[in-house]
C-alpha cells in the first residue's frame, strides 16, 4: 500500500465504566479517546499504511490528549481544525456481558464538529496526494453542519479522483438535528445526498434497512443466525439505487451474547456481479469465527472497514476474496482489544487467515 488515506470525522473522550460494571455502579471512569473514522485511521496505521485524519476540536487541554492518542500510532493530523467555537464530544460506555447488552450514552451536542461549517475546511490540502477517503454515517448525523461537510467531502474526493467509502454506520440515538422528521427519515434524505459520490459501501444489514430500506429477507439480526444466501440481492439492491457504487461489503454478525458473538462478511464486487464471504471452512463454504468471550466490541465494525481498505490498496490483498478475508480476520481480532482502535498488526492478521487460531503463546 502506496496510497494515503483520509478519514473525516469527529473523536470524543470515551469514559467506560470500568469492566463490566454499569454506569450507575462505577465511581471511577477510564478515559480514552476515540471515533469510529479515527479508530479506521489508526487500523491502516498498524498494518503499515498511511492515514490523514480530519476532524475539528477545541482548543484546550482534552483536545490535545485526543491529537496524541491519534498521533502515538502515526496518523497525520496536519489538516485537524482547531477552533474557537465548540467542545469535545463525549460519550459514556457501559460493556455488558452475557445476556446484558452494551448501552452507550452519547453527549455529542454543540461539538466542534458539529457546528464547523463546510467552506472552514482545507479540502484541496486534505485531498492532496489522496487514493482514498473514507467516510461514516455518524458524522452527517451530529448537524447540518456536519451534513454538509461529509457530502463535501465526498464531492472534492472524487473531483479529485479518489476512491470514496462509507460505513452506513446508522446511529438512531443521534439523528435528531431536524426534528420535523424521524431519526430514519432524516438518515434517509441525508444519505441519499452524499451516496452518489461512493464507490464502496460498508454496512450492516440493520444498516441496510434503516439508512437504504433495504432488508435481507426475513432474516432476524437478533435471533442469532442469519441466512447469508440472502445477501448478494441485498448489494444489487445498493447498486440498484446508486449505480455509482461498484462493491458493497456487509459485516455478518450473530449476536448470542454480549459476549459470544459469530462474525464473518460478504464483499460483492458489482461489475463482475459475484459475492465473496469470508471466513470459509476446508470445503470453501461460509463459516463465520467463533468469538466468545468478546473483550471490547466497540470499534468492531470500524477495523473491518480499516482492513478492507487496507487490503484493496495492496496489489497482493486486493482480490476480493483475499481482501474480505483480510478484513474479516482483522475484526475478528479487535474483539479481543480494549478500546476502540485495533492494535493488531498485518502479520496477525494474516496469521489468523492462514488459520492460527488457537491463541497458543508465541515465543
Amino acid at each position: 500500500m502506496s496510497g494515503i488515506v483520509v478519514t473525516f470525522g469527529e473523536i470524543m473522550g470515551r469514559i467506560a465504566a470500568p469492566e463490566n460494571l454499569r454506569l450507575r455502579q462505577a465511581r471511577q471512569f477510564d478515559m480514552t479517546y476515540a471515533g469510529a473514522e479515527a479508530s479506521v485511521a489508526a487500523s491502516i496505521c498498524n498494518f503499515g499504511g498511511r492515514a490523514r485524519y480530519v476532524t475539528a476540536l477545541p482548543k484546550h487541554a482534552l483536545a490535545e490528549a485526543t491529537m496524541d492518542s491519534i498521533r502515538s500510532v502515526g496518523i497525520d493530523t496536519q489538516f485537524v481544525l482547531r477552533t474557537d467555537q465548540g467542545r469535545l464530544g463525549l460519550y459514556f460506555l457501559e460493556t455488558g456481558a452475557n445476556q446484558r447488552p452494551s448501552n452507550v450514552i452519547y453527549d455529542r451536542e454543540d461539538s466542534a464538529i458539529a457546528i464547523t461549517t463546510a467552506d472552514q475546511y482545507d479540502w484541496d490540502g486534505i485531498l492532496a496526494g489522496a487514493q482514498w477517503l473514507h467516510l461514516s454515517g455518524i458524522t452527517p448525523a451530529l448537524s447540518s453542519n456536519a451534513a454538509e461537510a461529509t457530502r463535501v467531502a465526498a464531492l472534492k474526493a472524487k473531483e479529485a479522483g479518489a476512491t470514496v467509502s462509507i460505513d452506513l454506520n446508522f446511529r438512531g440515538k443521534l439523528w435528531k438535528w431536524d426534528p420535523s422528521k424521524s431519526a430514519r427519515e432524516l438518515a434517509q434524505t441525508t444519505m441519499k445526498g452524499i451516496l452518489p459520490f461512493v464507490d464502496v459501501v460498508i454496512a450492516n444489514e440493520e444498516d441496510c434497512h434503516d439508512v437504504l430500506g433495504i432488508q435481507a429477507g426475513d432474516t432476524d439480526v437478533h435471533s442469532g443466525a442469519l441466512d447469508t444466501s440472502r445477501y448478494p440481492d441485498v448489494a444489487r439492491q445498493v447498486v440498484k439505487q446508486f449505480p455509482n457504487v461498484s462493491q458493497v461489503a456487509i459485516t455478518l454478525r450473530e449476536s448470542l451474547s454480549a459476549t459470544h458473538n459469530n462474525w464473518g462478511a460478504m464483499l460483492y464486487d458489482a461489475p463482475s456481479d459475484k459475492a465473496a464471504f469470508a471466513p470459509l471452512d476446508a470445503d470453501g463454504k461460509y463459516q463465520s469465527y467463533e468469538i466468545k468471550n468478546i473483550v471490547d466490541r466497540v470499534g468492531g465494525g470500524d477495523s473491518f472497514a480499516g482492513g478492507l481498505i487496507f487490503a484493496m490498496m495492496t496489489p497482493e490483498l486486493s482480490e476480493p476474496t483475499t481482501a474480505v478475508k483480510y478484513a474479516v480476520a482483522a475484526s475478528c481480532l479487535k474483539h479481543s482489544i480494549k478500546g476502540d482502535f485495533n492494535y493488531s498488526t498485518r502479520a496477525e492478521v494474516e496469521a489468523l487467515m492462514g488459520g492460527s487460531a488457537s491463541g497458543r503463546v508465541v515465543r
